[in-house]
């Protein structure tokens, strides 16, 4: 845990991606099986224990000290794994050997929910604050130190000099503490043999439309679909057993049993998740009621139907055909997806293109589907390539809605901004009040957010906890994919991918849009 605690706070403290991978390698080669497996399951997000909750957490330390000193402590913090870590009072009388990661692991993994915070407190009594801090970040999943379960797969690939695609490919058919996995980069086992078990394939990505690139236009080259305003899924069947992935390698099967009991014939589909009554696409804002739903109900599967909009396959009973043109490629998708004869499996459908002014006719009329946020382009010899190949597919997506905002809240954000506020809340007006359409913790460069910090911090007039009231003196452009009426919201509405365009120093406050102005933006089938 020593060696654990050490390397977690070596990441929070260093900002360059090369340096992280290589703290990361160095614990590897220095480290044992099983701990360093259960560290790269930790920095990954594959490690939960049941019962070890940020809730738990929080009582501990409130039996401890004051509500209130804990309160204005997490205030002053912004992080509450960092406020427990530094306010836990209790120091075990006889100094205690800290247990391996391996040794935490095991027993939190066997413990109750009654065993869980008597367990935890002994060890929080018998740490320090760095050490702490790592056991509660270990425990909540929450490590948050600028390493994604990505970057970690790229990490373990130049650790064993290998293509991240193969990593990617085991990924989902070894466990932690990944012990196979480690000696076969390190030259001394076998490769794991994963081919009885679900596993998730590196997706091809597209990139942004530049249409000179492109253009002329050739359409005998391209086949183009709409691009669905959903989120990017794999579907992999095999025999009996089926998965849904999201591009992120993301295990969501559990959330939609809906979609995966309408799916046979083993195959490996990449696709577009949506919410669809039978051949309606309903807009994103539907799927949003389904996302994060780890046992959906009866109803709401009901109300809320999953569906998959086909675009590609990169198997076929077995047979792979990732090498094969799309044009090939998509002869196999309508075969299965004719054999699937369920209205919520659709291929994706294929546009006429026979111009550049049909190109951009139709990318017109795209951008009018609430279901539809732009065009896809790809080239009909394309092979199925992971990563971003260039040249191949393209993604046209269409403009993106702007208003002019005025600034009301502001809070402290995680990681690497926990000591900035970086979260921040919009309003637009009606009449003479401001009401909150909005939250943004993007879009801005570095430079940018810290003039927003120092603005925040000189402009406050107010607190709630961990949140900031300011002056309603700061204007912000900020842009948006789509608005949707909601009755979840005082405003009434629901943006999209909200993000700060840019900061608006020379416009006054009074002068910024209003709520009607939002509302406008609404698509008209939206607001029937």
């Amino acid at each position: 845990m020593q060696a654990f605690s050490e390397l977690l706070e070596q990441l929070y403290y260093t900002s360059s991606h090369n340096a992280k991978a290589a703290l990361i390698i160095d614990y590897l080669k220095r480290t044992p099986d099983p701990d360093r497996g259960w560290a790269i399951a930790a920095i990954a997000g594959s490690l939960r224990f049941e019962f070890f909750k940020r809730n738990t957490v929080k009582q501990l330390i409130l039996e401890r000290v004051d509500s209130t000193l804990f309160d204005l402590s997490y205030d002053y913090v912004g992080e509450m794994s960092e406020t427990v870590a530094h306010l836990w009072p209790e120091q075990s009388a006889t100094e205690v050997p800290l247990p391996t990661l391996g040794e935490l692991v095991e027993k939190f993994s066997r413990a109750t929910r009654k065993t869980v915070p008597e367990l935890l407190a002994h060890y929080l009594s018998s740490m320090n604050s760095a050490q702490r801090w790592a056991l509660i970040k270990l425990g909540t999943s929450g490590l948050r130190v600028g390493v994604s379960a990505r970057s970690i797969k790229q990490i373990l690939a130049r650790y064993g000099n290998k293509s991240v695609e193969d990593i990617e490919r085991l990924w989902h058919g070894v466990e932690p503490p990944y012990t196979d996995l480690l000696g076969w980069l390190e030259g001394k086992a076998d490769m794991p043999d994963i081919s009885d078990q679900i596993t998730f394939s590196p997706v091809m990505l597209s990139h942004p439309l530049t249409l000179n690139e492109v253009l002329p236009w050739d359409n005998s080259k391209w086949q183009v679909e709409h691009k669905y305003d959903g989120i990017r899924v794999q579907l992999v069947v095999k025999r009996d057993e089926k998965a849904l992935f999201s591009r992120n390698a993301d295990d969501i099967s559990h959330s939609f049993p809906d979609l995966l009991e309408e799916v046979s014939a083993d195959a490996v589909i990449d696709g577009e998740l949506l919410v669809m009554h039978g051949s309606d696409v309903a807009p994103f804002n539907d799927l949003q009621q389904r996302l994060n739903k780890k046992k959906p109900n009866k109803i709401l599967m009901q109300t809320h139907p999953a569906g998959l909009i086909a675009y590609d396959i990169l198997s076929l009973n077995g047979q792979s055909l990732v090498d094969k043109p799309l044009s090939e490629r998509r002869q196999y998708l309508i075969d299965w997806v004719d054999k699937q004869h369920s209205a919520r499996i659709q291929i994706s459908e294929t546009l006429e293109t026979p111009s550049e002014a049909a190109l951009k006719s139709l990318h017109e009329l795209a951008s009018e589907n609430l279901a539809v946020e732009g065009l896809m382009l790809k080239r009909i010899d394309s092979a199925y390539v992971p990563g971003r190949p260039k040249g191949q597919w393209y993604k046209w997506k269409r403009d993106p809605k702007i208003v002019d905002a005025v600034m009301m809240y502001a809070q402290r954000g995680h990681g690497k901004r926990s000591s900035y506020y970086s979260d921040f809340t919009f309003g637009a007006w009606q009449g003479d009040q401001l009401l909150p359409i909005g939250k943004a913790y993007s879009g801005f460069t570095d430079e940018e957010l810290k003039k927003l910090d120092n603005w925040v911090r000189r402009n406050s007039i107010g607190r709630f906890g961990p949140v900031r009231e300011v002056k309603k003196e700061l204007v912000v452009e900020v842009a948006f994919d789509a608005v949707h009426p909601s009755t979840r919201h005082k405003s009434g509405v629901a943006m999209r991918f909200p993000r700060i365009n840019r900061i608006r120093w020379d416009k006054p406050a009074r002068e910024a849009d209003t709520l009607e102005t939002v509302v406008d933006l609404i698509e008209p089938k939206e607001k029937e």
